[in-house]
């Protein structure tokens, strides 16, 4: 749901027009995650409902505001102050009910430096660019790759096989993403979100700085 709540959200705090497509093309989108994951089997728990909606409410106003409140300073800045204010919140939630490990192996470690260095540090530097450069929306639409590289890598690691409903499901992922990217090119964009000179140059206000900082 977060790119649809992205779009909603962004029209009244950056006064973006709501545009019928994007719309269209996240509702697509949110029913291809369905189709992919989701089995005849699946139970639907309310309380991880609540909770996973929570957590997008959370991601899409944090990434409307990142746009509205975008400082001028480099993505590393950014990104920095973010992990450790969000990392420092966690801590005592983490200390009560996910202690510490009494053995850590190197295995732990490894895994732990890549979700930290890679999957935290490197993704959330190249998310702030994104929202810089394409807007929250466009940004937000490419989270629907997350679950789509999950199943490929189930297909190609695993030996999986996808029925025909998850076949359509990823189709319809897929497609939602190449819509959401055309309809919500920003001016001066292209569809993969490069800015030309003459648009950077001429951007106004902390965005612009921040974009001109990154380029």
């Amino acid at each position: 749901m977060q790119p649809l709540l992205v779009l909603l959200l962004a029209q009244p705090v950056l006064g973006t027009a709501i545009r019928p497509l994007a719309v269209l093309a996240a509702i697509f989108g949110m029913g291809g995650v369905a189709l992919l994951v989701l089995s005849p089997e699946a139970g639907l728990d309310p309380w991880a409902i609540a909770a996973g909606l929570a957590g997008a409410v959370s991601m899409a106003a944090g990434t409307v505001l990142s746009r509205r409140w975008q400082p001028a300073v480099p993505p590393l800045t950014i990104t920095a102050w973010q992990l450790a204010a969000g990392g420092l919140l966690l801590v005592p939630v983490t200390l009560v009910f996910a202690p510490f490990p009494m053995a850590v192996s190197a295995a732990n470690l490894l895994g732990l430096g890549w979700l930290g260095l890679v999957g935290g540090a490197l993704t959330y530097i190249v998310w702030f660019c994104g929202i810089g450069r394409v807007g929250p929306a466009a940004a937000t639409s490419l989270g629907l790759l997350s679950p789509a590289t999950a199943v490929l890598l189930g297909l190609v690691v695993q030996g999986e096989t996808l029925s025909l409903m998850q076949a359509f499901g990823l189709l319809a992922l897929v497609g939602s993403i190449v819509v959401s990217q055309w309809t919500l090119a920003e001016p001066g964009s292209s569809a993969l979100g490069v800015r030309h000179p003459a648009a950077v140059d001429d951007s106004a206000g902390s965005a612009g700085v921040a974009i001109r900082k990154t380029t």
